[in-house]
């Protein structure tokens, strides 16, 4: 067993499971790469350390100088990503996060040490930005990091996620993954598209008004900088309508292959199949999707125990992601 000189050298890295006991067609494989495996149990793992690294390699950020504060708008993963991050790199991170968010995702940043600024809970995540913009106008001497602009976002999937993917999986034909900052679909897509350029790349989005944990429909007015700066619409191949209670759903059968994710995982694994559903039967085809973090963090949904369509009511008022 390796030994390691911080949790940070943990980051990455994440193993590949097969779940095609979940595919539609017994020619198509679907293999799930578990991100939860991450230290602080999420894909933005990734993302945090990215962004991090590239500002104090241009100099914005100064290790060891005292009394340095991020700000950054979060609902969930990054926020907490980036508290872990910075509590080792002695940064103090102010979290703009909506009121209504879900209780274990206040619990884990208090636990991190990042103070909470609420941001109104009608408004989601997209009002947890516009505050997040504002005080960071009102604050120059704070550090904006702003994940949704930040090419740190998309470049630590380039440089990681996909080479990881390819090297595991050289065989893929298929990525799906989320749009949510886009980065991971940004990021992966370009690697595998430079390496294997008939690799399909899909997203899964909400109908626009409806929300998904951690996923954004680009109809809603909101598209992510770093969507627009990789030419996100040439890059994706399709996007795929995910609805909530599908999320919930596939969330709830990921427990047949022995996987206990989060709802966004849910909701690419219910797109993956629906991937899988348009290949013929005479072609071979491999998906790889992304299982964005453990279900850990969402057990007050009462996703696997309530009412299904109880627990999609109550996700109209909370944000689980």
């Amino acid at each position: 067993m390796a030994r390691h000189a911080s949790v940070l050298e943990l980051i990455g890295n994440t193993p590949v499971v097969d779940v095609s006991a979940l595919s539609p067609k017994p020619n198509v494989t679907i293999l799930a790469k578990l991100e939860g495996r991450n230290p602080a149990g999420s894909v933005k793992d990734r993302v945090a350390l990215s962004l991090i690294e590239a500002a104090e390699r241009d100099g914005v950020l100064v290790p060891g100088k005292p009394d340095q504060i991020l700000i950054e708008p979060s609902s969930g993963n990054t926020g907490i990503a980036l508290a872990m991050v910075c509590r080792l790199r002695g940064y103090l991170l102010k979290v703009v996060l909506p009121s209504n968010v879900s209780p274990e995702r206040r619990q884990l940043l208090l636990a991190w040490g990042a103070e909470i600024i609420d941001s109104p809970g009608s408004e989601g995540s997209n009002g947890a930005v516009r505050l997040a913009q504002q005080l960071a106008g009102e604050h120059p001497e704070w550090t904006f990091l702003y994940q949704y602009a930040n090419p740190a976002n998309p470049w630590a999937h380039y440089t990681m996620t996909g080479p990881e993917i390819l090297a595991d999986v050289p065989e893929v034909t298929h990525f799906v993954a989320g749009l949510g900052t886009s980065g991971t679909l940004m990021g992966v897509g370009r690697y595998l598209k430079e390496h294997k350029p008939d690799v399909q790349i899909w997203a899964i989005e909400p109908p626009s008004g409806e929300m998904v944990d951690g996923l954004r429909s680009l109809e809603d007015g909101y598209i992510p900088p770093i969507f627009i700066d990789n030419d996100g619409t040439k890059l994706l191949d399709r996007k795929v309508v995910v609805r909530p209670k599908e999320s919930i759903e596939w969330t709830r059968r990921m427990t047949e292959v022995g996987l206990f994710v989060g709802l966004s995982s849910g909701a690419i694994m219910a797109g993956a199949v629906k991937c899988a559903n348009t290949i013929p039967d005479d072609q071979v085809a491999t998906i790889v999707t992304i299982v964005c973090d453990d279900g850990w963090k969402y057990l007050s949904t009462g996703a696997w125990s309530d009412d299904i369509d109880e627990v999609v009511e109550r996700a109209k008022k909370i944000i689980y992601f």
